[in-house]
């Protein structure tokens, strides 16, 4: 037999996984807390499920046929993109809303910068973000309301919290703090709501309906390598730790709002985060902080969405200033054994 040299670009170690198979075990993952949201708020969030990923679907489509490439669809990835987007929205929001961000999300957030493995943000939270600033009032008038909301639930604070309608527990206790932190007030337990925050939350996006149900299929994810444990770790531990040098509870500030949702399932997307196992910590630093100085030192309760954006942006210089440690190559001060 002739011997003949074989030349060709990397990666020449391939494992079995493909796009269609990561996707798969995402969605996998994400099914528990769909389905519980279904339950827990109806059909109005059965039209935002199907009208975002209908719109993902429909502009992953039209821009893959207008620039005459080969449509694949049956990838997953945008429906994951839609399916993301419509956990990131309010179970009220007009159907429509979610269908234009949906097409947003594909179209602006992916297929513009040359699809799958080429965009430098989160598609989900492109979409979301321009819908966000689209229709701000739609968004504040789409949570539930409930009475339940009022975490701060003592005389001196309540008639705060009576003023913010519809307000997610988050922003709840945003407006009862001093929104620079210069006080913290006294007669906050908001360890009476770890319950309904980490089992059953309807008060404030649709993927925020349950903690627990998150973090299970995060460990899914981990369990199965599909996502580093770096990221959504750094990020959370980042957050919990800030939040406690303020003095406020930071169990709290985990269970509530979209920081779960985020640091699993967005913050990890391959394409948008650093490729070595210490640019993965600076990122999730990064992130943390962040959403620790908007949730803490802004007028917006939440800072998820715009965190993850902007750390996205320093993926290129995350992994250009830290690299991981040449094959072959020793430490300094290490001899070879």
């Amino acid at each position: 037999m002739e011997n003949k040299l074989i030349v060709s670009t990397s990666p020449h170690i391939r494992g079995k996984a493909n796009t269609k198979n990561i996707m798969l075990k995402v969605i996998i993952a994400l099914i528990p807390i769909s389905v519980f949201s279904l339950i827990m708020f109806g059909l109005s969030v059965l039209w935002i499920f199907m009208a975002s990923i209908g719109g993902a679907l429909l502009g992953e489509y039209l821009m893959q046929k207008g620039r005459r490439l080969p449509v694949t669809l049956d990838d997953g990835s945008a429906f994951l993109t839609g399916l993301l987007l419509a956990l990131t929205l309010p179970p009220n929001l007009p159907w429509w809303i979610a269908a234009v961000g949906g097409l947003t999300a594909t179209v602006l957030g992916k297929q513009i910068f040359g699809g799958l493995g080429h965009n430098i943000f989160n598609p989900a939270l492109v979409g979301r973000a321009v819908i966000f600033v689209s229709w701000a009032a739609y968004f504040s008038r789409s949570y539930v309301q409930s009475l339940s909301i009022s975490i701060a639930n003592t005389s001196a604070h309540k008639h705060i919290i009576d003023a913010v309608g519809g307000a997610t527990p988050l922003a709840a206790m945003h407006a009862v703090y001093d929104p620079v932190g210069a006080s913290v007030p006294q007669g906050l337990f908001s360890s009476n709501y770890y319950g309904p925050l980490f089992f059953a939350n309807p008060w404030g996006c649709i993927g925020e309906i349950s903690a627990l149900l998150l973090i299970l299929g995060g460990i899914f994810l981990i369990v199965t390598r599909i996502i580093d444990w770096r990221i959504p770790v750094t990020y959370v531990g980042t957050v919990a730790v800030l939040t406690a040098f303020t003095g406020r509870d930071p169990l709290f500030y985990i269970l509530t709002g979209g920081l779960l949702l985020g640091a699993i399932y967005m913050a990890t997307d391959y394409t948008t985060s650093p490729l070595s196992a210490g640019g993965k910590i600076v990122f999730g630093f990064g992130l943390g902080l962040i959403t620790f100085l908007l949730r803490f030192w802004s007028h917006y309760p939440e800072g998820v969405m715009f965190s993850i954006l902007f750390m996205n942006g320093t993926v290129p210089l995350i992994d250009r200033y830290v690299l991981p440690r040449k094959y072959g190559r020793l430490r300094p001060g290490e001899e070879v054994g």
